[in-house]
């Protein structure tokens, strides 16, 4: 019996502006997360742990912070001579090149490459959500069904559905969806994982683009899955574990606060599962005479002689004797001098924070943007940006 040949396609390309300081220079899988990680590591390694070899990464905003992660694909075994993972750029010269402006235009400009590559079935995934899932169980369930769409859903508290495309489910049967509702029905969404079946997804996605003209087909939420859940042919696969769309900068936050617990929802080193990544070349963390480190996560090339709690360390981050960090995130190369205080925080990569200053508050989430120096004695407020967005 052959083996299922299964294509998966990675939405790396949008703007991540939700994110706003955090996406001003990279793609928004390349932010940072948990310390050393990224967070397209999260689908990459999914697809390891699902022995699926076949991966294309589309890509189109600041493509060059990903390209040197990837690194071919090898940190995930995607190196390989046949199939393996493979970039796909915006492109000109044919009637399909051109920026995308939506998750269902990439698919639609990419429509050739998926009929040329036959796949039994084909997974739509984006890299801005955490989350484990074995995403050939959900294609052999999806295969075994007479559906034309299998939507992964989860849990969403009621006061956030209205971010997510929301559906009503009728056993595994999907009877209605709706993007980004005003009111949303209940509180289960589609967080991103889409298994089609190639073929009659892309015949449909034709005939959707022929109507739709030069404004194109935008999200997969505006007009194919409506169209599939109103034919009857969607279906849902619930996630009963760990999920958290990490898209804006409270949920970025809140993420990392869920892993510095003494119980995290997901063991990043568990030996079933592991996260990969591409592999950094930093020493051993350093807790400095006086440190003080409580429920954070450390990473390595670290020096700490001040005090942090419940706070993630990204690599290269320094926290100088007599400074306080507390429930706040530090991105790659931060220096927090002497006496300075951080709390509900994330600070970017190579931010300086002078003796003194303060960053935070109780409240809304600070966040202060890449290389950004902080004179001796300012104060960035609960819930401030620096530098100052319009």
């Amino acid at each position: 019996m052959a083996l299922t040949k299964i294509l998966v396609l990675v939405l790396a390309g949008g703007a991540g502006g939700r994110l706003e300081l955090l996406t001003e220079q990279r793609a928004k899988p390349a932010v940072p997360f948990a310390g050393v990680y990224r967070l397209i590591d999260f689908p990459l390694s999914n697809c390891q742990h699902s022995g699926i070899a076949d991966v294309r990464v589309a890509v189109q905003f600041h493509p060059t912070s990903l390209a040197d992660h990837l690194a071919n694909g090898r940190p995930w075994d995607l190196d390989r001579t046949t199939g393996g993972l493979m970039t796909l750029p915006p492109f000109r010269g044919t009637d399909r090149g051109g920026w995308a402006t939506g998750t269902a235009d990439v698919l639609w400009r990419q429509a050739d490459l998926v009929r040329e590559a036959a796949p039994d079935a084909l997974v739509v995934v984006s890299a801005d959500a955490v989350y484990e899932l074995d995403y050939r169980e959900v294609v052999e369930e999806h295969l075994a069904s007479s559906a034309e769409v299998t939507m992964v859903t989860t849990e969403v508290a009621a006061d956030d559905a209205a971010r997510y495309g929301i559906v009503q489910v009728d056993g595994d049967r999907v009877t209605d969806y709706a993007y980004k509702p005003d009111h949303p029905a209940t509180t289960t969404a589609t967080n991103e994982v889409f298994v089609f079946t190639p073929g009659a997804t892309l015949d449909r996605l034709e005939a959707l683009a022929a109507d739709a003209g030069e404004d194109g087909v935008g999200d997969l939420g505006d007009g194919l899955l409506p169209a599939q859940t109103a034919d009857g042919l969607a279906r849902a696969h619930r996630l009963a574990g760990y999920w958290r769309d990490v898209g804006t900068v409270a949920a970025y936050w809140q993420a990392h606060m869920d892993f510095v617990a003494p119980e995290p929802p997901i063991d990043l080193d568990d030996p079933a599962w592991p996260l990969h990544t591409r592999g950094g070349r930093h020493s051993a963390a350093r807790l400095l005479p006086g440190a003080a480190v409580e429920s954070s996560l450390v990473s390595g090339g670290t020096r700490v002689a001040g005090a942090v709690r419940g706070s993630v360390l990204s690599p290269g981050v320094v926290v100088e004797e007599g400074a306080t960090v507390t429930d706040s995130v530090l991105l790659p190369g931060v220096r927090v001098r002497s006496g300075a205080r951080v709390h509900r925080a994330v600070l970017d990569d190579g931010v300086d924070v002078g003796r003194g200053a303060e960053v935070g508050g109780d409240g809304d989430v600070a966040l202060v943007g890449l290389a950004a120096r902080l004179a001796d004695g300012s104060r960035v407020a609960a819930g401030g940006r620096y530098p100052e967005q319009d």
